[in-house]
């Protein structure tokens, strides 16, 4: 999964900055050519050839010099003429103007290569990635030595292809990545459907949508085009086929064997975005060489770092490659394992454009620095443990059962640096939780890990989920949430099995909460807040259940910081001159939550206009090609029944210049019953004002202990 949001603009001559029109600009220093070492030259398009005859096109940043140099390949299928151009330039011409080839290559069946583009993560994808790499390495302006990069998509399949170790690859950078496709990525989060499963998939529709561009493929564009539609999957059911980690998962997921990896990684993520859990788990089930970043980011690169502070990631990037593909002795490993910005206690926002913290290092994973600091339960409290023999009786039974429409200012699960994603004041979440509270903190308390909550429970009903999160409540009452995490008892014995629960039948539950760095204050308390929905973010059971919980075997386990302070990136944030680019219309993004008190039903919007992720219509103006991509959002439900569930994603995507345009309307809501999962829609392709197109869907898929 991915999701490249950024774009470069300019308004008439004056470049603004390279993120979401309706963002504030980052901390970033935008050089002239004149700045680096070499000049460069970009090549539109070259073929990268496969053995079964399939071409895979390519874009071509050379540094302009007569010896062979080092490559750098980025692969994923957000096409690289008009889909990523807004944030290739700045990127791949820093790295060309210090000397390296850079190949940015789009994946079989994307863009302007040959083929069909079936699935993410496919053997064949990364079959063809160890074809390039080969490709790449033998060409006369290479000297043999490449490096792979990417974020996200990218950054899961540069982890992919350096367990399967290609010769000629070097190291590599993975931003905003996961090393376990089930537990961690977009689909599903604790064995809960995420419905960001069901976004992203709508999303995959409209970028597959858009024509192979005429330029490239001017005799066999509309033909080739019109295939991929017809043979195109409904992505989301793709992925909801298969609610539990079987070897569809495990196909991708380099935790599986660590050991296969056997070049230097550099990892990165941050708080603000989804993905973070990973970064920590490979430093830990890795022994190449390797070290990692986690700032305050969302899923964007750390140069283009929002919420800020900025760093200077391609600088870094730049002394990475340059130990690993050159063989330079430099600095770049120096300092500890993971540089980690442990946040400040900040009020609640959801324009959260700066964090506040600081830098902190870890020397390895798991760290000497951190301990575990066990918190027991009772009635609306958290106790230390020379509290809790007092605290409360050997058996304290308590009933949750939450309404469904829990989660409501929670927000997104992956920020996108879009301003008004960030989670609100968890004040009116909180209404609706079971809720427990420290005494008022006579110092601070650190934390930098994983938290974890276990308890006995039993339920009423065989399908039920466990929510429970971790919040900082400031002596005004406002309540930041810190981390937060979800468990499908159904899956306690394993997420490669599911088991429905015995009704009355006691057992042991346990969630384990996103890995987070936060300092609580003085005077400030610690809250764990539990539920059993969690909406708009994962799609509800289908019974409202009733947990009964004994606090007396309840705890909270908090992972403890007492590290030192550490020198943190170059916060010198820069990278090469910007695509041209202008403007057409500005995007923003609404979001809103209504209330029918008639029907005691909840609707959350969220209005991406003129752009998903606030982007605006813009035209690249180097190949005069405009770009717009609107979507809805609509998520509505009744506290009545868990059934009502109802989530419909309406799209237009139009992409293209006069003779070669792409107009798509798309439409699909996603309901369910009992038993089932139902998949709505339909996709209308115009291609130059005419009709080329369509397609309906009506689909079911099991619902299998969701």
């Amino acid at each position: 999964m991915t999701n490249e949001s950024t774009v470069s603009e300019t308004t008439d001559t004056q470049p603004a900055s390279q993120t979401p029109a309706t963002s504030p600009a980052p901390a970033k220093r935008v050089l002239d050519k004149s700045d680096f070492p070499y000049d460069w030259e970009v090549t539109e398009n070259i073929w990268v050839p496969m053995k079964d005859g399939t071409r895979l096109s390519a874009r071509l940043w050379m540094p302009k010099t007569d010896k062979p140099v080092p490559a750098i390949m980025e692969y994923i299928p957000y096409r690289k003429r008009d889909g990523m151009r807004g944030r290739d330039e700045p990127m791949h011409g820093y790295f060309a103007g210090h000397g390296y080839a850079v190949v940015r290559v789009d994946m079989r069946g994307a863009g302007e290569s040959d083929g069909l583009l079936r699935d993410e993560y496919l053997q064949q994808e990364q079959d063809d990635a160890v074809e390039s790499i080969d490709w790449i390495s033998r060409q006369p302006w290479c000297d043999g030595n490449v490096g792979m990069m990417g974020k996200s998509w990218g950054g899961f399949n540069s982890l992919q292809v350096a367990a399967l170790r290609p010769p000629a690859l070097r190291a590599i950078i993975c931003v905003g990545f996961t090393d376990d496709r089930f537990n961690q990525d977009i689909h599903y989060k604790g064995g809960c459907l995420l419905n960001d499963n069901f976004w992203w998939g709508n999303i995959m529709l409209a970028y597959q949508s858009r024509a192979i561009d005429s330029d490239i493929k001017p005799e066999t564009w509309k033909e080739e085009t019109l295939k991929r539609l017809d043979e195109m999957p409904l992505w989301p059911q793709l992925w909801m086929e298969h609610p539990t980690r079987d070897d569809y998962w495990k196909h991708g997921s380099v935790c599986e064997d660590y050991s296969a990896i056997t070049v230097p990684v550099f990892a990165i993520d941050g708080w603000a975005d989804a993905y973070t859990n990973t970064v920590l788990t490979l430093m830990e089930g890795l022994s190449v060489p390797r070290k990692a970043w986690i700032g305050p980011w969302a899923h964007v690169f750390a140069h283009d770092g929002y919420p800020g502070p900025a760093v200077n990631f391609l600088g870094e990037a730049v002394k990475w490659w340059d130990k690993w593909l050159r063989g330079i002795d430099n600095d770049t490993m120096d300092g500890p394992m993971a540089r980690v910005w442990l946040e400040d206690a900040m009020p609640p926002e959801t324009v959260h454009p700066v964090s506040r913290g600081r830098w902190v290092g870890v020397d390895s994973w798991p760290s000497a620095d951190v301990t575990g600091r066990e918190l027991s339960l009772t009635y609306g409290r958290l106790l230390d443990a020379d509290d809790a023999a007092t605290g409360h009786d050997d058996h304290e039974i308590v009933e949750l059962c939450t309404l469904p429409n829990h989660g409501l200012t929670a927000n997104e699960w992956m920020g996108a640096g879009v301003p008004g994603e960030s989670p609100a004041d968890q004040r009116m979440d909180d209404g609706m939780t079971m809720t427990f509270d420290s005494g008022v903190l006579s110092d601070d308390v650190e934390i930098l890990g994983y938290p974890r909550f276990d308890v006995k429970l039993s339920s009423d009903k065989p399908v039920s989920m466990l929510f429970a999160q971790l919040s900082d409540v400031a002596p005004d009452g406002a309540v930041t949430r810190v981390s937060y995490g979800v468990m499908n008892l159904t899956h306690l014995q394993g997420q490669n099995t599911i088991v429905e629960l015995t009704p009355g039948e006691t057992v042991d539950a346990f969630v384990r909460l996103d890995v987070c760095a936060h300092r609580f204050p003085k005077g400030h308390r610690i809250r764990l807040s539990l539920a059993n929905s969690f909406w708009p973010m994962f799609w509800p059971s289908p019974e409202l259940a009733t947990l009964s919980l004994d606090l007396s075997s309840a705890k909270l386990t908090l992972p403890v910081f007492t590290g030192k302070d550490c020198e943190g990136p170059d916060p010198d944030a820069q990278c090469a001159p910007l695509t041209p680019t202008t403007v057409l219309s500005p995007g923003h993004v609404d979001r809103t939550i209504t209330y029918d008190l008639v029907n005691d039903s909840w609707t959350s919007i969220t209005d991406g206009v003129g752009g998903v992720f606030g982007e605006g219509v813009y035209r690249f103006d180097d190949i005069g090609t405009v770009v717009e991509h609107n979507l809805k959002r609509e998520l509505t439900l009744s506290n009545k029944d868990p059934l009502s569930a109802k989530y419909t994603i309406t799209q237009k995507m139009r992409n293209g210049r006069e003779g070669w345009l792409t107009d798509a309307d798309i439409v699909v809501t996603q309901t369910s019953d009992r038993d089932f999962f139902y998949l709505k829609g339909f996709m209308t392709v115009k291609i130059n004002g005419e009709e080329s197109f369509h397609r309906d869907w009506d689909e079911k898929v099991p619902r299998r202990g969701l």
